[in-house]
């Protein structure tokens, strides 16, 4: 089976594959202070409530956006799981060209929602990335992997806001019943919710028009089943995306 592992700057998505099926998914919040026994304990901990041991775990590849946990958790997986696993990076195969100015810019995540959003619905596509930063990125009708946006995810406007004032609150994370809030709470979730509908919207139109057709839009990312059926722009949510296009790149990279 292949462990698949998507650090991000929040959590840790974690999957297993038996072939091409996706057996399970789990999040872990991301520390760098743990260290790998910490993380293999937990590991060890969830695949065996979904009766999965370390002797089946055989691969593994990962994606980081936090360069000091591929090293912590590559140790987890040569040490526990004896798989030494396929970094995403410059250099291996992906299935798609990159037409970013310097493709060494473009993170390894987006790279692999772009390989899967493309295997699996085709091209043009957009992928909307619901995560720690809101990251949209565009797929040409060849495979090409044309660039994208970034923008500061829903909650880290909500931490900014909550840390830069002094008397708004946190807030749940659910859509206002009218753009126009009676009160704090129903204001502050007309900004945010609504705001970022907006913020998807416009940007999915732009892309749409440079890219010259109707692409189809994928929504992923953590809070992507929350809040992408707000807006009638996306068409699919796909939450396992990136998991997805790991297993997809460690594939095309198996020795010959």
């Amino acid at each position: 089976m292949l462990l698949v592992l998507d650090i991000g700057n929040t959590n840790v998505t974690v999957g297993v594959f038996n072939g091409e099926e996706l057996r399970g998914t789990w999040r872990l919040a991301t520390d760098i202070r743990k260290m790998p026994d910490e993380y293999a304990a937990t590991l060890i901990t969830l695949l065996s409530h979904a009766g999965i041991s370390l002797k089946d775990i055989d691969e593994a590849a990962m994606c980081s956006s936090v360069p000091p946990l591929v090293t912590t958790l590559s140790e987890v997986c040569r040490r526990y799981f004896n798989a030494r696993p396929l970094v995403v990076a410059a250099g291996i195969k992906t299935g798609i060209k990159v037409l970013y100015e310097n493709p060494r810019e473009v993170g390894a995540d987006r790279i692999a929602d772009a390989v899967a959003a493309f295997r699996l619905y085709g091209g043009p596509v957009i992928v909307v990335d619901y995560g720690t930063a809101m990251v949209f990125d565009a797929v040409s009708a060849e495979g090409e992997y044309l660039g994208g946006a970034i923008a500061p995810g829903i909650g880290v406007a909500m931490d900014a806001l909550f840390e830069r004032t002094a008397r708004l609150p946190r807030i749940e994370r659910v859509p206002p019943k009218t753009a126009i809030g009676r009160n704090t709470i129903a204001s502050i979730q007309s900004g945010l919710i609504l705001g970022y509908i907006g913020l998807v919207e416009n940007l999915v139109q732009k892309f749409k028009e440079e890219m010259g057709g109707n692409a189809k839009v994928v929504a992923t990312g953590g809070e992507a089943e929350l809040l992408a059926p707000q807006t009638s722009c996306i068409d699919l949510i796909n939450p396992n995306l990136t998991l997805l296009g790991l297993q997809m790149i460690h594939e095309l990279n198996r020795p010959d």
